[in-house]
């Protein structure tokens, strides 16, 4: 039996599962909200024993974290964790257990993904001995990619999410030097995640102010579009903002999204054209689905294809929407299936 596990800055999914061929079989998962509990070990003590399975059952762990892996131990980005392979090999008994970089775990999912988990917005011409590249918007922005190497897809990992954010219009010249003044610096996760399109939000309704101002990631917008902001969580705020903008009830809510859409087609544009990911381009994590209609709308694609010289090259890439919620965690699973039949 596997165990598998998907650790967000939000909330962790853990599933047990049974070796397939090619893709493994779930037979439990569960979800926990991460920071209510001190550790991963917690978590994976809590869903054993929910479903009476004693930890001496599992054959292999594979686990992706919202963070960087270096040496199989993981600092999570935004959670107060020290995730260590080794520390879950001697917790439970397993000589496999591996830490992934969560992005590099749902690369190991897309070869495995089935028709209905995908939503195609460029069918494009897939080149099978080309590269993949994958990027997920959600709590951050992950970047990955496969890398055909002799017609097997190696996932890597990387933190492509804090690289630089490149403007490419006089408003996000403006939006830079706005992200600038208040963080330093403007990262691409600035402007590509969930807190992203809340600066997205503040940035349309001017209300960034002039002073340097370090904000946290979760500060409450004051109050500056009715029906938006009246929250008392501000995990809130992105669905409220994508819903008004959406449902066309206020322009600067409209021109955020759209700021947003435009980015994310350009940054998809971006890791395809670094990777040559002639195999396709594959956008994930927990916002996409929610605002698939207005990717359809053509802004993203534009702003994917519009590389020249190099835009007959991404006018040929398929780039999927991947709608099945759980790919990181399958992608965890599909990793210790190909380790338990080696």
């Amino acid at each position: 039996m596997l165990l598998a596990g998907d650790i967000g800055g939000t909330k962790t999914l853990l599933g047990l599962f049974e070796p397939g061929e090619r893709r493994p079989a779930a037979i439990a998962i569960g979800e926990f909200v991460t920071l209510d509990y001190e550790a991963l070990e917690e978590i994976i003590d809590r869903f054993l024993a929910e479903r009476r399975v004693a930890a001496a059952r599992l054959t292999g762990v594979s686990v992706g974290v919202a963070g960087a892996v270096t040496d199989q131990v993981a600092h999570l980005t935004n959670v107060p964790w020290l995730v260590k392979a080794s520390t879950i090999r001697s917790r439970f008994g397993v000589e496999r257990a591996f830490v992934l970089n969560d992005l590099e775990a749902l690369a190991h999912a897309v070869p495995v993904l089935a028709g209905d988990e995908l939503a195609v917005l460029q069918e494009g011409v897939r080149v099978a001995s080309g590269n993949i590249a994958v990027i997920a918007a959600g709590t951050g922005l992950g970047e990955s990619m496969l890398l055909n190497v002799e017609g097997r897809f190696v996932p890597g990992e990387s933190e492509g999410g804090h690289a630089d954010f490149a403007a490419r219009t006089p408003r996000e010249l403006e939006l830079v030097a706005a992200l600038t003044r208040i963080f330093g610096r403007a990262e691409v996760e600035h402007v590509l995640s969930g807190p992203g399109l809340v600066n997205l939000y503040q940035f349309t309704h001017d209300a960034f102010g002039a002073e340097r101002n370090v904000q946290p990631r979760n500060m409450m917008p004051s109050k500056l579009c009715a029906g938006v902001d009246d929250v008392a969580d501000p995990a809130e705020l992105p669905a409220r903002i994508s819903a008004a903008a959406m449902e066309r009830r206020c322009t600067a809510c409209m021109e955020a999204l759209e700021m947003f859409v435009s980015a994310y087609g350009a940054e998809a544009g971006n890791i395809a054209l670094r990777t040559v990911a002639t195999a396709g381009v594959y956008v994930g994590g927990g916002i996409a689905p929610r605002i698939l209609p207005v990717l359809r709308t053509g802004s993203f694609i534009d702003a994917f294809r519009a590389k020249p010289p190099m835009s007959d090259l991404v006018g040929r890439i398929p780039v999927a929407v991947i709608l099945n919620p759980q790919a990181g965690l399958l992608g965890a699973a599909v990793h210790a299936n190909a380790l338990h039949w080696r």
